[in-house]
């Protein structure tokens, strides 16, 4: 018989699994128990807190035997914080409970099990004081006195954090010299309640390499009384700042940083070296915040895509630029393409100041993908650094007719990752190999790689980027991109010409045989593709507007898909 728990009873529970925040998972019977700072061993006295109908919350009273990965936290906020999720346990243990994560993510959203798992990229010698960026709420304690922290989990409470062990031990000094100074001259911190008060973030960064620092002030105003006389205090003090900058942010959200900067003092940026790039930073740009673990990201991202040098590599959401430019040497071109204007300014000038000449950035979105294509260019490799996401549908569409064979796809969210291994699956691309990269020890957070491939036909020949190439091959049958059978009636005996767009070179065929399948899927499957920016046109009925759209999952149901075998191929 189930034993029936409710609020406030105290169970004896073994700690079998972890989710993804880091909780523990025991059973009752049917029923899931989330338990935070438990570990995998764990045998503990749990107080339940909260019952649903299939899972309950608990909360860990009483160790009665530890797991053998449990070590001693060493952050007196760390059960308060929310920031770190694995100070209980050891690396071995949390490095290992990622990568699981990562491949079970894979594997059941994405909907593929034959891929290589790699091992995880970490270093166990730094999951201390590794980050280069830190972003603190100011805020007023139960006394009135101003302090600094981060949020507690799932809320907008400030827990005071004197020192975080996962910053750099020169943040705790700069911010008790801003603490003390705003304090002695009554400075208003900023009361999102009733958006009073001016002080909302202080925001430090810092160049892992040159040591230089930005601080930065997020303000609901223009600016804070003795805001130059603080500047100065802390570049006396602190030789290392090299910036002072007020960031103007009177929005009624939170959102840490309007889009409004002013330089107080110093630079505008801050100069670091990335891969062997110098690289100028803002407090707008975006940086991993482990500098030496995402140059090993970078690196193996290059390795995978296994360069033979005469590609051109698209880069999909390039921010800065960083990854495209640190792998400019490899290939022949590097074309970046980012809807945020300030990085798109960023990465010319990065390319700039490094001497990089073959690469081109581009401000816009994925449809811009298919604009670059009809105007001659071809991508080989494509690399993508989505935000937690994920790709959009449209992003997804612009990859599979950007010709690439290749996908090296970076992401900070398995799960977003995931779904998109499975969208990118119908569109012809494999899952090859996954391996996780622990950019932020101790937290929830995994970065991790994936490679995706254009997959074969059935007769296991290339996929081919143009109708010529494809025919030089022995191929006969192509995909057409759109078949409306109201409109069209594409049929045995028609004329077809193929256009290449970029040379106005020509092809005629005949057609031979019609292919009708149910999805995208059971066609590439069984046929090869053409999908490089030709457009296919039928001589005497066909408009090229009708092939050049991709099919919609509407389109895809209303009309079916269509192949089409040709033969007498020769040249216009």
């Amino acid at each position: 018989m189930m034993k029936i728990i409710r609020k406030n009873d105290v169970v004896t529970l073994k700690i079998t699994a972890l989710t993804s925040e880091g909780n523990g998972v025991g059973r009752i019977d049917e029923l899931v128990v989330f338990v935070p700072n438990t570990a995998v061993g764990d045998i503990a006295e749990v107080k339940i807190v909260k019952v649903l109908k299939t899972y309950a919350f608990g909360r860990l009273q009483k160790l009665l035997e530890p797991s053998k990965d449990r070590i001693e936290n060493n952050c007196p906020v760390f059960e308060k914080c929310g920031g770190c999720a694995y100070r209980h346990i050891n690396y071995d243990a949390e490095t290992r409970e990622k990568a699981n994560q990562v491949f079970h993510n894979v594997s059941s959203i994405g909907k593929t099990d034959d891929f290589e798992k790699g091992n995880i990229l970490c270093n166990p010698q730094s999951t201390e004081r590794y980050r280069n960026k830190g972003q603190y709420p100011v805020g007023l304690n139960a006394d009135g006195e101003i302090v600094f922290g981060f949020y507690a989990p799932r809320s907008h409470r400030i827990i005071p954090v004197e020192d975080c062990l996962l910053q750099p031990q020169i943040f705790k000094e700069i911010l008790f010299e801003i603490k003390a100074f705003l304090t002695q001259n009554n400075v208003s911190v900023y009361d999102e309640n009733t958006n009073k008060g001016l002080i909302r973030h202080v925001y430090l960064r810092r160049g892992s390499v040159s040591g230089e620092i930005m601080v930065c002030f997020a303000v609901n105003g223009k600016t804070f009384t003795g805001v130059n006389a603080l500047s100065s205090r802390l570049c006396e003090k602190f030789p290392q700042i090299k910036s002072v900058v007020l960031n103007i942010n009177k929005a009624k959200n939170n959102v840490i940083l309007g889009e409004k900067c002013i330089t107080i003092l110093g630079s505008d940026t801050i100069n670091d070296t990335m891969c062997g790039l110098n690289v100028k930073l803002s407090p707008l740009s975006f940086y991993q915040v482990n500098h030496d673990m995402a140059e090993r990201v970078y690196k193996k991202a290059g390795e995978l895509a296994d360069f033979k040098g005469n590609e051109t590599l698209l880069d999909l959401y390039c921010g800065a630029g960083l990854i495209g430019l640190s792998l400019a040497k490899k290939v022949k071109k590097v074309v970046g393409i980012e809807i945020v204007a300030p990085a798109v300014e960023n990465a010319r000038e990065n390319a700039k100041n490094n001497g990089i000449d073959n690469a081109e950035f581009y401000l816009g979105d994925a449809s811009l993908v298919s604009d670059l294509i009809n105007k001659g260019y071809k991508f080989d490799t494509a690399i993508v650094d989505p935000p937690r996401k994920g790709l959009g549908v449209d992003v997804i569409d612009a990859l599979s007719v950007s010709g690439a064979e290749k996908i090296v796809y970076v992401s900070c969210n398995s799960a977003t990752l995931s779904r998109d291994i499975a969208l990118l699956k119908d569109k012809g691309f494999k899952c090859e190999s996954v391996i996780p990269a622990d950019l932020f020890p101790r937290t929830i957070h995994c970065e991790t790689i994936a490679l995706l491939s254009r997959q074969f036909n059935l007769h296991n020949m290339k996929l081919h980027s143009s109708p010529f190439e494809m025919i030089k091959s022995g191929q006969k049958t192509i995909e057409l991109r759109l078949f409306d059978e109201k409109r069209r009636q594409i049929k045995t005996g028609d004329k077809i010409v193929f256009t290449n767009t970029a040379t106005g070179e020509t092809l005629s065929a005949t057609v031979v045989k019609m292919h009708r399948f149910d999805s995208f899927e059971e066609l590439y499957k069984k046929l090869p593709l053409l999908k490089c920016g030709y457009t296919t046109e039928d001589v005497d009925k066909a408009h090229p507007a009708d092939m050049e759209r991709y099919y919609s999952a509407t389109e895809q149901n209303k009309y079916g898909v269509v192949g089409i075998e040709l033969s007498n191929v020769q040249k216009l």
